[in-house]
C-alpha cells in the first residue's frame, strides 16, 4: 500500500529543513497512526544502500579508484570511475545529495561509466572531514558547507578531469537534490562547464541566471511543489538568455524519484527516463 502523501512530504521537510529527528518522529507518529506504520513508514522511506549497486564494483566493462589530492591548492576527494576499454571519454562531476557521497551516488557515477563517461562522484564534505556514515550527521554537515567552498571544489574537479588521461577534454556536470541546486549554481559560476544537468535542485537567483552558457538539462518530479515554485522563472530567463536547455516535469512522483535506495519515493519508470535523456544529453554537448 502506496504511503499517505502527507507522510512522504513530511519526510522530504525532515531531509530539506530539516527538521529535528524527534520532531520529525512525533509527527509521523500523529499521520501513521501505530509504532507499526511509524516503522514500515521508515523502511520505504529511508535509504536502504544494499539496493544501490544496479552497476557493481567488480563490474567488468568499468574501473573505478577513490582519488583525493591537490589541484590549484585545493584538495578534493571523490570516487571515479570509467570505461574499461581504452579511449578518452566525456567527463562528468556527479554531486551527490545531502547525504553526501555514499554507496548510492557512487553507483551512479558506476552508471555513468557504464554509459561510456569518465565520472567522478565528489566528496564535497571534504573541507568538513568527509561524508560520515550516520546519514542526519551528513545532512547537518550539508548544511553548515558555504558554496563558495563547493563552487571552488567543483572547479578544481574540473580542471582535474580535462586533464585526465581518460578524458576527451569536456567536462559536465549532473546533480542530485541538493546537488542539482549547486549544478545551477556551479553552472553560473563556471564558464568551462560543458553541460549541466540537475535532478530536482533549486534554481539559481534569476538575475543570475544570464551568466550561464552551459546547455541546462533540468528533471523535475510533478510532486514536489517546493523545488518547482522556481521552475517558471527559471524557465524563463533561460529563454531570455538564449541558453539551449530542456525541462520535464515527471507527473505524479515525488522528489528523489532517481533514488532507487527510497523504496517509496523512487519511481522505476520516470528514473529509467530521466537516466535516458541525461546520457542522450550529455553525449550531445561532451561527446566527440
Amino acid at each position: 500500500m502506496a504511503l499517505d502523501q502527507r507522510i512522504i512530504d513530511l519526510y522530504d521537510e525532515y531531509t530539506h529543513k530539516p527538521l529535528a529527528r524527534r520532531t520529525f518522529l512525533e509527527r509521523l507518529s500523529v499521520l501513521a497512526g501505530s509504532p507499526v506504520a511509524v516503522a514500515a513508514a521508515l523502511a520505504a522511506l529511508e535509504p536502504n544502500y544494499a539496493r544501490a549497486a544496479l552497476v557493481p564494483e567488480n563490474d567488468p566493462r568499468i574501473v573505478t579508484e577513490r582519488v583525493q589530492k591537490a589541484v590549484d591548492s585545493v584538495e578534493i576527494a571523490g570516487y571515479l570511475a570509467y570505461p574499461k576499454d581504452g579511449g578518452r571519454w566525456p567527463a562528468v562531476i556527479v554531486f551527490h545529495e545531502n547525504r553526501g557521497l555514499n554507496p548510492h551516488i557512487e553507483d551512479v557515477a558506476r552508471r555513468l561509466a557504464a554509459s561510456g563517461f569518465l565520472a567522478l562522484a565528489g566528496d564535497f564534505l571534504l573541507p568538513l572531514g568527509g561524508t560520515p556514515r550516520d546519514s542526519d550527521a551528513a545532512r547537518e554537515l550539508v548544511a553548515k558547507l558555504p558554496g563558495e567552498t563547493v563552487v571552488r571544489q567543483a572547479s578544481a574537479m574540473l580542471t582535474f578531469l580535462q586533464g585526465n588521461e581518460h578524458s576527451n577534454g569536456k567536462v559536465g556536470a549532473v546533480g542530485f537534490c541538493w546537488g542539482g541546486g549547486m549544478v545551477n549554481i556551479f553552472a553560473v559560476r563556471e564558464p568551462r562547464l560543458g553541460t549541466g544537468v540537475a535532478f530536482y535542485g533549486v534554481a539559481p537567483p534569476v538575475d543570475a541566471v544570464p551568466r550561464i552558457k552551459a546547455p541546462m538539462l533540468l528533471h523535475y518530479a510533478g510532486l514536489d511543489t517546493r523545488v518547482n515554485a522556481g521552475i517558471s522563472a527559471y524557465d524563463a530567463a533561460l529563454r531570455a538568455a538564449g541558453t539551449p536547455h530542456e525541462i520535464y516535469v515527471y507527473e505524479g512522483v515525488n522528489h528523489a524519484f532517481h533514488n532507487d535506495t527510497s523504496a517509496e519515493r523512487y519511481d522505476k519508470a520516470a528514473a529509467a527516463l530521466a537516466y535516458d535523456r541525461t546520457v542522450a544529453f550529455l553525449n550531445r554537448y561532451l561527446g566527440g
